[in-house]
C-alpha cells in the first residue's frame, strides 16, 4: 500500500477535488482506500436504530452490516484520537491509501488553496507539500520560504493531479 495525502484549509475544495481524483485513480485500475480526519464530532449513526441503541449502551466498537457494506465504529470515549498508521492498519489491502486532513504527517501531500478565500497557504508551515492545486493564475504569492516552491497544478486538471499523486505516493 502506498499513502498519498490532501490538505488544505477548511471550504478549499479538497472533498471536491477527491470526489474527481478518486474515479480517475480507480479508472487507471488502482484500488483506492481514504481516511478523512475531522475535527467535528463526527456520527454516522442515527438517534433511535439498534445499533445507535448499542453503541450509547457502553460498546466499545460497533460492526454494522447491511446488504451493500458494513461499518466498524469505535467509541473513543475521552481516550486519545488513534495516529494515522494505526488507522491505516486497519484497512483492507489496497493499491493506494488518500488521506484527507492530518496536516501534520510527512506523508506526501497536495494542499487545495483557492485565492478567493483569503488566507494563506499551509505550505511552508506544515510538513510534506508537494504540490499546490489552485484555481489561481498567479497561485499562492506572498510566502517567503528558504524551502522550494511545491509543484503547482490547475485545480480542474484531475488528470495531472492524479499522475503526480501516482508519482509521489510512498509505500507504507
Amino acid at each position: 500500500m502506498r499513502v498519498f495525502g490532501i490538505a488544505g484549509h477548511s471550504g478549499m475544495g479538497k472533498t471536491t477535488l477527491l470526489e474527481r481524483l478518486v474515479p480517475e485513480l480507480t479508472r487507471r485500475g488502482l484500488v483506492v482506500s481514504l481516511i478523512k480526519h475531522s475535527h467535528k464530532s463526527i456520527d454516522i449513526d442515527r438517534p433511535g436504530k439498534d445499533s445507535y441503541r448499542l453503541r450509547e449502551s457502553g460498546c466499545s466498537e460497533v460492526v454494522l452490516l447491511g446488504n451493500e457494506r458494513w461499518a466498524l465504529m469505535h467509541e473513543l470515549r475521552g481516550a486519545p484520537e488513534p495516529s494515522l498508521d494505526y488507522l491505516i492498519g486497519r484497512l483492507q489491502a489496497c493499491d493506494l491509501v488518500l488521506v484527507e486532513g492530518f496536516k501534520h504527517g510527512s506523508f506526501p501531500k497536495i494542499e487545495v488553496w483557492r485565492s478567493a478565500l483569503g488566507v494563506a497557504t499551509l505550505w511552508p508551515q506544515w510538513p510534506g507539500i508537494v504540490g499546490i492545486a489552485t484555481d489561481s493564475v498567479e497561485g499562492p504569492a506572498g510566502q517567503d520560504s528558504a524551502l522550494p516552491a511545491p509543484v503547482q497544478f490547475d485545480l480542474a486538471d484531475t488528470a495531472a493531479i492524479a499522475d503526480y499523486v501516482q508519482e509521489q505516493a510512498v509505500a507504507i
